[in-house]
């Protein structure tokens, strides 16, 4: 079973399907806009949409290594860097969501409203660090920088999971509806602690 699943994660179609998976919530938003699917408040139900994806993206990347550990799978490392982007995808199309339906993309309120507002400071914070990040997952970006660097950089992405959830429980505090924020907690608590155990495991004589 494990080498017939590696043997399907090198096929030359694995990449283009895993990238129509990710795509395809966006091709599901996309579409129940313009029908008119999204209820009452289609706004808002964009800008939950984006970020809840935003989240599962993040979880996506965050498992890739325990998941690739766990079972064997050396060749699911090549769907990290795609998994990443897609989190800057949702992430830019989130923050779009916010600019434009709440905003009126008048970027001297988004300004003002970025600093009076924790909730909106903390999930436009995630976004400028998640930048770097999608800036530097190409090859040549890698070797520019080096390596080292370049691993030093990319592990911007546990402190990114950590405000993603703060941002997600400020903003769901008003309603006092916890329960989404704990499941996304939960799942990146234990990928976040995986990694911690995993090197202090590494580091312990």
């Amino acid at each position: 079973m494990r080498a017939r699943l590696s043997r399907w994660l090198i096929n030359r179609w694995a990449k283009p399907v895993a990238f129509v998976l990710a795509l395809l919530p966006f091709a599901w938003l996309l579409t129940a806009a313009f029908m008119d699917w999204l209820g009452a408040n289609p706004a808002e139900a964009l800008e939950r949409a984006t970020g809840d994806w935003t989240l599962r993206m993040l979880c996506v990347v965050l498992a890739v290594t325990p998941v690739r550990t766990m079972l064997g799978l050396p060749t699911l490392a090549r769907f990290r860097r795609m998994a990443g982007l897609f989190v800057y995808f949702y992430a830019i199309l989130h923050l779009m969501a916010y600019s434009w339906f709440d905003m009126g993309f008048e970027f001297a309120d988004i300004a003002k409203d970025i600093l009076k507002r924790p909730f909106v400071l903390v999930g436009f914070t995630a976004v400028v660090l998640l930048t770097p990040l999608a800036l530097t997952s190409f090859n040549r970006a890698i070797q520019a920088i080096g390596g080292r660097r370049w691993q030093l950089l990319h592990r911007l992405i546990y402190a990114i999971a950590v405000l993603a959830v703060v941002h997600f429980f400020w903003m769901r505090s008003g309603k006092r509806n916890f329960a989404e924020v704990a499941v996304y907690a939960f799942i990146l608590a234990s990928l976040l602690g995986w990694r911690l155990l995993r090197s202090i495991r590494k580091n312990t004589p």
